[in-house]
């Protein structure tokens, strides 16, 4: 039986549904790179108050370039809570045309974005807390992972097709990329962990807090054998359409994500544009896996 049997015809602002939804995962990709490139310029808190950056909109007066990388930090944040504003209303309004997850997933995100502009803030009062600067990072690549998801919903409504082309897989199969998705968010999640208490720093100059460094290595390598053996097994078995593309694409990218760990700890933090692209890549990999996930998973075929 087709999934998407039981729906009915395709709303014609599905379309536009669904290129807002990919642009809002673009921008939430953006969001978490730029937030990472705030902490590494150590930009967190150029703009000393909230909302407002010394007190007005645009602080042009006051203008560099740390300036710069938190106040559009929160621009973009602002634009992605509307976006998500506007994709909750949407996605209420047309919901007899969607699958059911839908809704939930749209309205989910805009609560989180919520959390997330709340963390923000309490970053800034709190003056950097290492705790709220990670619980802001695994916010945001949570609500990466959401809107990647509300995404490849959409797409399996106005592409039914490509469902047909997922392999039917029981057992462990079914359910290692989901966990490889998993696995990759809290990685990263102890990397920012790991980032805001400037561990690796200490542990390269003054031998200081060491372990956290350790602990990220080890999470590392078990994330890298699990997206790398989910790879396999797509080429293996010759899976076809978008999925076997996704999977060959996080392959790629978890590669790329272990040799710039490694180039980070060889230049020392020297290079802030090395550590920027390593939060980039991340964040790229939980939205394409979390993606993967969307059409393996067994949540799926009740859609």
């Amino acid at each position: 039986m087709s999934r998407s049997a039981g729906l009915a015809a395709p709303s014609p602002h599905l379309s536009r549904l669904l290129a807002f939804t990919t642009h809002l995962v673009v921008a939430l990709v953006a969001l978490v790179t730029i937030g990472g490139a705030t902490r590494v310029m150590e930009a967190g808190l150029a703009c000393p108050d909230w909302p407002l950056c010394y007190g007005t909109v645009l602080p042009s007066q006051q203008m560099t370039l740390r300036v710069f990388l938190e106040w559009f930090h929160r621009l973009d944040a602002a634009l992605v809570s509307l976006g998500l504003l506007v994709v909750a209303g949407l996605s209420m309004w047309q919901r007899q045309h969607l699958p059911p997850s839908v809704p939930p997933l749209a309205t989910t995100s805009l609560f989180l974005v919520v959390v997330q502009g709340a963390l923000g803030a309490l970053t800034v009062t709190q003056l950097l807390r290492f705790d709220i600067v990670t619980a802001h990072l695994a916010t945001g690549l949570l609500l990466v992972a959401l809107v990647s998801l509300l995404r490849q919903r959409l797409q399996l409504v106005q592409q039914p097709w490509q469902g047909e082309m997922v392999p039917a897989l029981s057992g462990l199969w079914r359910w290692w990329p989901p966990s490889a998705a998993l696995l990759v968010y809290l990685q990263c999640v102890l990397g920012g962990l790991l980032a805001s208490q400037w561990a690796t720093g200490r542990c390269l100059q003054l031998l200081q807090g060491c372990h956290w460094l350790m602990a990220h290595g080890l999470a590392a390598v078990v994330a890298l054998v699990a997206v790398a053996v989910l790879t396999w097994k797509a080429l293996a078995s010759s899976w076809c359409g978008p999925l076997r593309q996704l999977a060959m694409a996080a392959g790629l990218l978890v590669l790329l994500q272990a040799s710039l760990g490694v180039l980070t700890l060889h230049l020392s933090l020297a290079q802030p544009l090395v550590t920027i692209a390593h939060q980039l890549v991340a964040a790229l990999l939980v939205g394409l896996l979390t993606t993967m996930a969307g059409f393996i998973h067994p949540a799926s075929s009740s859609l």
